[in-house]
């Protein structure tokens, strides 16, 4: 975890409070900060700890490093402050998809993520006083976790008519005459508003680079107005403890979840949700995927999938339907793949190298990311495949025929204790009961 400065923490802490004090204020006096150096130098403190790639101009941390950190922050805050500072192209970086498609990462220079940084580090304590309680993407404090905690939630809740919402090309279509007249509602500044429009036409004339640091407070505001929407919705609706909608929202992925009698599916609440939606997107000049957009009946045995997870509602003693919580099954095959990939790619190093700094590193991130829910068969699985892919990695290195060892002799002893292999596995189960169904 990456903790700012007091001084910044200070600045950051005064712009939320008047904020949150004050919704309809529109913020003046702000560009002066983003040249300081303690904001700068904060700035390119988050993004070497991000490790990023190098931008079009090659130069890495380690030639910030040499050149001088404190010379990059003179420079930056000189153009700055005479505005003579001009951001960089981008250097687009592709990354094959599973459809055959690609993905388009665009990385901004070092230079350039450091003003990024500034920049976000004013705005961002504004626009978080303003965006909704089911937008979780990108955010400070909150996560994919509490994301899929709160869809789980809904569906114990009764919750089992499900609009699995999907935009088509989401980043690639932001129109930025829309997201600077939102910028412009809360920010009265000519000198901020001259910068994010540098930002985002150094990745074109329309969309939101991949991979900006500012791009996700961008992401979040475009969709704010879709969010208040929802969330009014949300609160029209329920009644007490007892909801008829819950929205979530994690970056351009969007569930809708809605209680809807069976003689109300055709022209009941999820017409009128969806209704809305397209208004919302209309305004926006965004386009639903119609093909990927969908109902789901979690009652009728269908599943849902959400940031990785698939949900389902199985039968329960008692009259009730569990909540299951499970990593998608298309994941899993994915990360199996990927470690067999690297396994390849690293045949000639030593086996405990190849744990320690390559193996062990991935394991851990997806095993975090997966560990919650009902996750213990797909683990238990993960751990076995990987334990007998990294056997057979030790024994092409000195095969059986040339005196070595054949796979399946390798001890538990020398894979965990030896090689020192991930072996934390353990599930943290939460509370998935729900209510009886008709």
């Amino acid at each position: 975890m990456i903790k700012t400065s007091i001084g910044v923490q200070a600045l950051q802490r005064r712009i939320a409070t008047r904020a949150k004090a004050e919704p309809g204020h529109r913020f003046w006096g702000l560009y002066c900060h983003v040249w300081k150096h303690d904001v700068l130098l904060e700035s390119y403190r988050q993004a070497k700890a991000n490790r990023g790639s190098h931008g079009i101009d090659g130069k890495s941390f380690d030639d910030v490093e040499n050149e001088g950190v404190l010379n990059l922050i003179e420079s930056l805050s000189r153009e700055l402050r005479e505005g003579t500072y001009r951001h960089m192209p981008l250097r687009e970086v592709r990354i094959p998809k599973d459809n055959g498609k690609e993905r388009i990462i665009k990385i901004a220079c070092i230079r350039d993520r450091v003003v990024q940084g500034a920049l976000k580090t004013l705005l961002e304590p504004i626009f978080e006083m303003d965006f909704q309680e089911g937008s979780y993407g990108y955010r400070p404090r909150r996560s994919a976790y509490q994301a899929r905690e709160r869809v789980r939630k809904g569906i114990g809740k009764g919750l089992f008519d499900v609009i699995d919402l999907d935009l088509k090309s989401y980043f690639d279509t932001v129109r930025h005459d829309l997201l600077l007249r939102k910028i412009a509602e809360r920010v009265n500044d000519p000198g901020i508003m001259k910068l994010c429009k540098k930002i985002l036409k150094s990745g074109g004339r329309i969309g939101l680079p991949q991979g900006s640091i500012v791009g996700p407070v961008f992401a979040n505001l475009f969709l704010n107005d879709v969010d208040k929407m929802l969330e009014k919705a949300q609160h029209a609706t329920s009644n007490g403890k007892y909801e008829s909608i819950r929205y979530t929202r994690f970056a351009d992925d969007l569930t809708i979840l809605v209680s809807v009698s069976p003689r109300d599916r055709s022209t009941g609440l999820l017409d009128k949700v969806m209704y809305r939606l397209r208004q919302e997107f209309e305004k926006l000049r965004l386009t639903i995927n119609e093909e990927k957009t969908k109902i789901v009946r979690l009652g009728d045995g269908e599943a849902l999938n959400f940031l990785g997870f698939t949900f389902r509602l199985v039968a329960k003693n008692g009259g009730y339907r569990r909540v299951i919580v499970r990593p998608m099954r298309k994941k899993r095959t994915e990360f199996l793949r990927s470690i067999a990939e690297l396994l390849k790619r690293n045949r000639f190093r030593p086996v405990e190298e190849v744990v320690e700094y390559l193996l062990n590193p991935r394991i851990r991130g997806w095993v975090d990311y997966f560990r919650q829910g009902n996750s213990g068969r797909d683990l238990s699985f993960v751990r076995w495949q990987i334990e007998k892919k990294i056997r057979k990695f030790a024994s092409r290195q000195t095969p059986a025929k040339r005196s070595g060892r054949r796979w399946t002799t390798w001890t538990h002893d020398e894979i965990y204790g030896k090689w020192k292999l991930y072996s934390d596995y353990h599930v943290k189960h939460g509370d998935c009961v729900g209510p009886s169904v008709s």
